[in-house]
């Protein structure tokens, strides 16, 4: 792994329209087929797996400490994945898909052809620096598209490993990486890009959305908010907490579908904080040294998240630290390790109701019937995700019903997103549009509608005077 002081510069400015332009150009001069963008996508796979060693180390590096199973699992699985799923279908995802013209256009006949749009930007994340690059990139690849990759500046050394690796995969031409601060991404935002794309969060996916407007460039936009997991009264307890648990302190919580709030039938609230607190002894010891825990990227995402804690406390809510004691605050702050963190009952009005938490706290909040639960989850923000458990269909099946999120898992927590079949993406302040699998190939695609007219029937006929025979005809369509 490159060190610090060997990490790229930010890109100049000026740089980032003509290297669009070139990319463009490329795009415009030879448009990818399809031997063309599966050799490109098994290149991606081969060199990628070989690299998957420099890719723990540079997450590593950003983070403090991450993981290498955590990794695995949510960086290198996931992106594999996608690419097998990508390599197994494309041929059929290019198609021309057969569309009925209804019988009065009888015998013409129509297709849906998916096209390539251009040039595709990415504007990506932090917290899953890799897999939230590389998965809208294959589906771009797929789709038939240059690329012009943006990671977030807050993983400098996971940023040029993907620099590193795009370039030992693709020429300049096809897939280029700008490395810069909010400087460099708002100049980003703001070329005339043929789709963008940015994954981050609300408040900045407005600033996204408005620069890419001058341009009316298409827009997808993964955002977040506050994810809540709903326990039905008859499902048990410490089986939620554990599926609950790993919903949300994996990576230490940053994770945008990861777990925001719980709400639980009253009567089992203590049952539930004693089952997560069991949890957390299970999964991280003492938390001294913790190897499986992941750091808070950065000094003021770890202050944000500490002055959550200290609106709770100001406001008289019982908070629950079952690590306080371990190390020194200060040791703790130092290291970015910020210990996992009940807060029960906190008001509407609270700061960790208030803001998606993105962080290792856990809001409990209690409900007396089900109806109040749904109300509670639609008094805020459509949600990025949504976890019901409950072993009666009928209710899980009001709680669909009832509710609207971006992505649902029944029963457990962030495996939809996995599922490449299904497409992810929010609603409103959670999301414009959705990735993964066929659907991302769409939304980086132009799916156009072909009419194709018989020689011997057309507009034509229909045409003034409208008298006699085609006065008969046109009311006759027109039933």
């Amino acid at each position: 792994m490159p060190t610090t002081d060997a990490l790229a510069t930010d890109t100049p400015l000026a740089e980032l329209a003509a290297t669009r332009e070139r990319l463009r150009a490329a795009w415009q001069a030879r448009k990818p087929d399809y031997a063309q963008r599966r050799a490109d996508l098994i290149r991606l796979r081969e060199v990628f797996r070989d690299r998957r060693a420099d890719m723990d180390a540079a997450i590593r590096a950003d983070f403090g400490h991450r993981s290498s199973h955590e990794n695995l699992l949510s960086e290198a699985m996931i992106t594999l994945a996608e690419l097998d799923h990508a390599l197994s279908h494309l041929r059929r995802w290019m198609r021309p898909r057969r569309a009925a013209v209804g019988w009065r256009f009888w015998p013409a006949r129509a297709e849906i052809r998916p096209e390539p749009v251009g040039v595709v930007g990415i504007l990506s994340p932090w917290n899953y620096p890799v897999n939230l690059a590389l998965v809208p990139l294959i589906s771009a690849i797929a789709a038939g598209n240059h690329v012009y990759l943006k990671p977030s500046e807050h993983t400098p050394h996971t940023a040029q490993f993907l620099r590193e690796l795009l370039a030992q995969v693709f020429p300049a031409d096809r897939v280029a990486v700008a490395i810069g601060g909010p400087e460099v991404g708002a100049a980003f935002s703001a070329l005339p890009l043929d789709h963008l794309l940015f994954t981050g969060s609300t408040a900045v996916g407005r600033k996204v959305m408005a620069a890419a407007a001058p341009n009316l460039t298409p827009v997808t936009l993964e955002l977040g908010g506050k994810a809540p997991a709903l326990i039905c009264a008859d499902y048990p307890i410490e089986q939620a907490a554990a599926r609950i648990a790993s919903g949300k302190w994996f990576n230490a919580g940053q994770t945008c579908i990861g777990v925001d709030y719980v709400l639980v039938d009253a009567a089992r609230r203590d049952q539930l904080v004693a089952a997560l607190l069991k949890q957390l002894k299970q999964r991280y010891g003492d938390l001294v040294a913790p190897q499986d825990y992941t750091r808070i990227i950065n000094a003021s995402q770890y202050a944000r998240l500490a002055s959550y804690l200290d609106d709770a406390r100001s406001r008289g809510l019982q908070v629950i630290e079952p690590f306080a004691d371990t190390g020194s605050r200060e040791q703790r702050q130092s290291e970015r390790i910020f210990p996992p963190a009940l807060v029960i009952e906190p008001d509407a009005d609270a700061q960790v109701m208030q803001h998606e938490i993105f962080g290792p706290i856990l809001p409990i909040v209690s409900y007396k019937t089900l109806d109040e639960a749904i109300a509670r989850i639609n008094a805020l923000d459509r949600p990025l995700a949504l976890y019901p458990f409950g072993h009666d269909s009928a209710s899980v099946e009001k709680i669909l019903a009832q509710t609207l999120s971006g992505g649902v898992t029944v029963n457990d927590t962030l495996l939809h997103f996995g599922a490449h079949d299904l497409p992810f993406g929010g609603i409103g302040p959670s999301g414009i549009g959705a990735i993964h699998g066929r659907s991302g190939f769409d939304a980086f695609s132009k799916l156009l509608p072909v009419f194709y007219q018989r020689s011997k029937a057309g507009s034509d006929l229909l045409k003034p005077p409208y008298r006699g025979m085609i006065d008969t005809m046109i009311r006759w369509l027109a039933k």
